[in-house]
């Protein structure tokens, strides 16, 4: 952390209060441009890759995935954690695809970096758009991902689906939107 874009909010510091194996929850000190100190406590994350993997005919490759913290199922990109040292995000979003989906993109291009929930963790997903898919063996790991299924959707109908109460995360929304507006401007 530290200056936060010329807006004059600085760090003063951190502490990590617990240390789990994919990420840690901190107590932050910051000083407001007026010199008020303040602390906050967050989810210290080391980053994530979702890929938004489409076929000839615009339709999106996700997965519907149970997540313990909801308590149920929620359809989804395919996307990790990056959390193998020295890996580049797009090395991992090659890897989540193949293990997850069991698909290779002949072209992965990065849309953007979306903050996930920025009052409450410093994690940056990188969504990446994946093109030119072909089938290559899967390597799931652990019970959520052994049991998830994998859906293909046309991508235009996904806003709607998600308007009439499909549980999808936003995250997964707006790596559709984006790929939507790259694919008018690869017109």
């Amino acid at each position: 952390m530290g200056t936060d874009d010329g807006e004059g909010f600085a760090s003063l510091g951190s502490e990590v209060l617990w240390q789990g194996r994919r990420f840690a929850i901190a107590r932050g000190r910051f000083a407001s441009p007026e010199g008020e100190e303040f602390e906050r406590e967050y989810m210290e994350h080391p980053g994530a890759v979702g890929i938004i993997a489409l076929d000839e005919e615009r339709r999106v490759v996700l997965v519907r995935q149970f997540r313990g913290p909801m308590g149920a199922t929620v359809l989804e990109m395919p996307a990790g954690t990056c959390d193998v040292e020295g890996e580049e995000p797009v090395a991992t979003a090659r890897r989540e695809l193949a293990e997850e989906v069991g698909l290779e993109a002949q072209h992965l291009e990065e849309l953007a970096g979306l903050p996930v929930s920025p009052g409450v963790t410093d994690q940056v997903t990188r969504v990446f758009l994946a093109t030119g898919l072909t089938a290559c063996p899967t390597a799931r790991e652990g019970p959520e991902e052994r049991a998830m299924r994998v859906e293909v959707v046309p991508i235009d109908e996904v806003p709607s689906m998600v308007a009439a109460g499909e549980r999808m995360d936003a995250v997964t929304l707006a790596g559709v939107a984006l790929a939507r507006a790259a694919l008018g401007r690869h017109r």
